[in-house]
């Protein structure tokens, strides 16, 4: 391996490991700060984290947060900050539900219907941002946040039950999907089952990383988000560009609640997860927009959400794994920016070295050529 490919790896793997390492210390001093050992809570989330029931728990809610920071990062990789991955994947997820209480298919055409109506429906809503960005110049920012104040009051009208909700009990719900939209798990026994849909969020990896990489668009999205005006310079329409980058996060934030959907809660009500799509933010700047990265960072933050209940049958609060989560975030940001300024100044002293070298070196050849006459 070359020394500029060794280094470009230290840089990518030095910013996840601090940010760890300084959020896991930090978490500790809060510990010692509220009077606990700061050693035992960890210990006890590490030691779930080997049952297999809480292996596959993790695992199912990882599949969830990985699609949900995939969105994310389409987004980042175009300079947008999608911050309204939430109510995409919250309307795209009720839709389908919606359409899956109503519709009944044979299974081979009823689940395409299912994940393109997540998929439509999360694009429509980003759209809209992405929409007014392109031709009023409104921030996405601020766009998408209104967008999913206006999801969550479009999702508690449609809970109505002359609209399309269905009352059990206290319980809002868009009553139960026919079967034919249901997928199956992998059976792990006593352990439970494995999502489905798990298998869709291992595809939207693979297909993120292709087009990104190996891809005309994909080019075309980093070169934009890199520099809008050397990209225009270059036959990129910029504003194409923030359109269809915005349309493809929705598209995709809207299939981030059907693996739980389509797999076990079989219809959109009250316990149905939320703020998945803003804990995808921070899983997507852990994992550094990199789809083998935002696995691990799905998985992390899978697991401080699942090993965290059983620190309260030992006198800890479970809310230790939520201030990890945000000293990561906290972490995250300051250690990539240290990190980033570290490169540049080897990056500086290495230019400045070659150009000392080849100084000398031509210094040295006119010696010669003068010795010479």
């Amino acid at each position: 391996m070359k020394k500029f490919d060794k280094e470009r790896v230290l840089l990518a793997v030095a910013g996840p490991v601090i940010a760890l390492a300084v959020a896991f210390v930090l978490s500790a001093i809060v510990l010692v700060a509220s009077g606990k050992n700061p050693v035992e809570p960890f210990a006890l989330m590490f030691e779930q984290a080997g049952y297999a029931d809480v292996q596959v728990l993790i695992i199912n809610q990882a599949s969830m947060y990985y699609i949900a920071a995939l969105a994310v990062a389409i987004g980042f990789r175009m300079n947008l900050f999608n911050i309204g991955v939430d109510g995409q994947y919250q309307l795209g997820a009720m839709m389908a539900a919606i359409v899956g209480a109503h519709a009944n298919l044979p299974a081979f055409l009823q689940v395409p219907l299912l994940l393109l109506t997540a998929v439509f429906t999360g694009a429509f809503w980003a759209g809209i941002a992405g929409f007014l960005k392109v031709t009023r110049g409104v921030s996405e920012v601020v766009a998408t946040i209104m967008l999913n104040a206006i999801a969550t009051s479009l999702i508690v009208y449609m809970w109505k039950p002359d609209v399309f909700g269905v009352k059990i009990g206290n319980n809002s719900t868009t009553g139960e999907m026919h079967e034919s939209g249901w997928i199956p798990g992998i059976d792990l026994g006593a352990a439970g089952e494995i999502y489905g849909l798990v298998i869709l969020a291992v595809l939207l990896g693979i297909g993120y990383w292709l087009t990104l990489n190996r891809t005309r668009f994909g080019f075309d999205l980093r070169a934009s988000g890199a520099s809008s005006s050397a990209a225009a310079a270059s036959g990129v329409d910029p504003k194409r560009m923030v359109l269809t980058a915005m349309l493809l996060s929705g598209a995709i934030a809207g299939l981030a609640g059907l693996p739980i959907l389509l797999g076990d809660s079989h219809t959109y009500n009250l316990n149905f997860p939320t703020g998945i799509g803003f804990l995808g933010i921070g899983i997507a700047l852990l994992g550094r927009n990199s789809p083998v990265g935002i696995v691990f960072a799905a998985l992390l933050w899978a697991w401080l959400d699942k090993a965290s209940p059983e620190l309260d049958f030992h006198g800890y609060d479970k809310e230790i794994a939520v201030i990890m989560q945000g000293l990561i975030v906290l972490s995250v940001v300051v250690s990539y920016e240290a990190v980033r300024e570290w490169g540049l100044r080897r990056q500086q002293r290495r230019v400045g070295a070659e150009l000392a070298a080849g100084h000398v070196l031509g210094a040295n050849n006119t010696t010669k050529e003068v010795a010479g006459r």
